[in-house]
C-alpha cells in the first residue's frame, strides 16, 4: 500500500443529525461512548495497512481537528512517509466551498500529486462498518481497473439514497444511476439492489485527468456518483468490489449479515448506538483482530456506589443503588446512587441518588440531577439535568421546553442547553466547539 493515498471526505454537514451536528462536523459526533463517527473509517485504514491519509474537512471542524490530532497522530510516522494529515478547504484553485466529493478532491489535487501515488482510494468518514481496503485495493489492480467501486446490497427503498449500479459477470459496471427514484433491481432478485458504498478505488493519473476535465463542464455537479463514474463505464473500465465485512462474532467467525450503517438521521444514530449494548450485537466492538481505536481519556475507571443503602436510615424511605445493567459505561463515570439501564453512558458523566436513565445515550460531563428521570433521550456534552427534572416521559412538554424530539419519538438536548422545569424555550450559552 506504499504507492497509494487514501483521501477521507469528512466535510459534510449532517444537517439531518442536528443538534447534535450544531458544533462539530458529523464525522466528529460521538459514537458508543468513546468514539467518534470517523474512527470506524479511521480504524479501517490502519487494519488495512494504509498510512497515507488526507482528511478533508469544511464545516465546522475544530473539534474532528482536535480528536485526530490527540487520538490519532501517533500511529503514523513522519520519517517512514506515514502521515494523517486534516486538510481545510485551501481555495488553490476555487474561492467557493467544495460543489461536490469530486470538487473536494479536485481542489485538493497539488496534496495528492505530491505523494506520486499509483492508486487513490476515496471514502466517506460517516459510516459505521469495518471492511479491508487492501482488499479491495488488490482486486482493483488485478482487473487493471481505472475505477472500482464498492458495492453494497441494499433493498429498493434503501437504493434510492444511495448510487445503484448494473453489473455482468465479471463485476464490470455497465449501468449506474445517483439516487434514482425507482432503481433497478439485481436480476433474478426482487426488491434487492447493489448500492454504492461511496468508496472508490482510482488509477491516480485518470484521477487527475477526469477531475480537470469535470472541473471545466458547467452542468456538471462535479460528483463522483452523479457525473464521474457514469461518464466513465462506456469508456472506461469501471468495476464494483462487493462488500467484504470484517464483522466477526466471539468465536472469530464472520457474521452472516453484513453490517454498514448510514448513521445520518436522528434514529438511525439512535438504533445504532442501541444496538450496541445487546448481548450479541451486529456490530462487535470487542473483537481485537480488528480493533476498533479512538481517544482514551486519561480519567479514572467508572463506579458505582451507595450499594442497597436506605438513605436516612429511617424505615420506608426509598433505596438508593448506584448500577448500570445492560449499558456501556465508559471511563471516569459516576454512578453515585442512581440507576442506568439499557444505555450508553460517556466519559465523565454523574449520575446521582434516587437518578433513573433508560434506554438513553449520555454525552461526555453529562450530569443527571437527584430523583431526575430520562428515558429515550440523547443528551449531549456537558448538559446539566436539574434534580427532579423528567424528561423522555411526557414529549409534548419536552417539545414545548425547547427540546428536539425526532420522529420515533427521541428527545434531543443540545450542547449548551439550559434545561428547566418549567415549559420556556431553552437558551444556548457561548461554549467550547466539542
Amino acid at each position: 500500500m506504499q504507492n497509494t493515498v487514501t483521501v477521507i471526505l469528512a466535510g459534510g454537514r449532517g444537517s439531518r443529525l442536528e443538534p447534535l451536528t450544531r458544533d462539530r462536523a458529523k464525522p466528529a459526533v460521538p459514537f458508543g461512548g468513546l468514539y467518534r463517527i470517523i474512527d470506524f473509517a479511521l480504524s479501517n485504514c490502519l487494519n488495512s495497512g494504509m498510512r497515507k491519509l488526507l482528511v478533508l474537512t469544511q464545516y465546522k471542524a475544530q473539534s474532528l481537528d482536535r480528536h485526530i490530532s490527540v487520538a490519532w497522530r501517533n500511529y503514523f510516522c513522519r520519517e517512514l512517509n506515514e502521515f494523517i494529515d486534516v486538510v481545510p478547504p485551501q481555495q488553490r484553485i476555487a474561492d467557493s466551498w467544495y460543489q461536490g466529493t469530486a470538487d473536494a478532491v479536485y481542489q485538493n489535487i497539488y496534496a495528492i500529486e505530491r505523494e506520486r501515488p499509483e492508486h487513490v482510494v476515496v471514502l466517506a468518514g460517516d459510516h459505521i462498518y469495518k471492511m479491508n481496503y487492501k482488499a479491495m485495493v488488490d482486486f482493483h489492480r488485478e482487473q487493471d481497473a481505472d475505477i472500482t467501486v464498492g458495492a453494497l446490497r441494499a433493498s429498493e427503498e434503501e437504493a434510492k439514497q444511495f448510487g445503484v449500479m448494473q453489473i455482468n459477470d465479471q463485476q464490470q459496471i455497465i449501468g449506474f444511476q445517483e439516487k434514482p427514484d425507482q432503481p433497478q433491481c439485481i436480476p433474478g432478485e426482487p426488491g434487492v439492489c447493489l448500492a454504492s458504498m461511496g468508496i472508490y478505488v482510482f488509477k491516480a493519473r485518470f484521477l487527475f485527468e477526469q477531475l480537470c476535465r469535470d472541473a471545466t463542464l458547467e452542468d456538471s455537479r462535479h460528483d463522483f456518483g452523479a457525473d464521474l463514474i457514469p461518464s466513465a463505464i462506456d469508456t472506461h473500465r469501471v468495476f464494483a468490489f462487493p462488500f467484504r465485512d470484517e464483522n466477526r462474532d466471539a468465536t472469530g467467525d464472520v457474521k452472516r449479515e453484513a453490517y454498514w450503517r448510514d448513521v445520518g438521521t436522528l434514529d438511525a444514530y439512535f438504533e445504532a448506538n442501541m444496538d450496541l449494548i445487546h448481548v450479541d450485537p451486529q456490530l462487535n466492538m470487542y473483537d481485537q483482530a480488528w480493533p476498533i481505536r479512538g481517544f482514551q481519556p486519561n480519567v479514572p475507571p467508572p463506579k458505582f456506589v451507595f450499594g442497597s443503602e436506605i438513605e436516612g436510615g429511617g424505615g420506608g424511605e426509598p433505596q438508593r443503588r448506584g448500577e448500570a445493567l445492560d449499558s456501556i459505561v465508559c471511563q471516569g463515570v459516576i454512578c453515585s446512587g442512581g440507576s442506568v439501564r439499557r444505555s450508553i453512558i460517556g466519559p465523565e458523566v454523574r449520575v446521582n441518588s434516587f437518578a433513573s436513565v433508560e434506554d438513553s445515550i449520555l454525552f461526555e460531563g453529562v450530569n443527571i440531577g437527584r430523583h431526575a428521570k430520562i428515558r429515550r433521550a440523547i443528551i449531549d456534552k456537558g448538559v446539566h439535568i436539574p434534580q427532579g427534572m423528567q424528561i423522555g416521559y411526557d414529549l409534548e412538554l419536552d417539545r414545548q421546553r425547547g427540546f428536539v424530539i425526532s420522529p420515533g419519538g427521541v428527545v434531543v438536548i443540545a450542547r449548551g442547553e439550559r434545561v428547566d422545569h418549567d415549559p420556556v424555550e431553552s437558551a444556548s450559552q457561548p461554549t467550547p466547539v466539542g
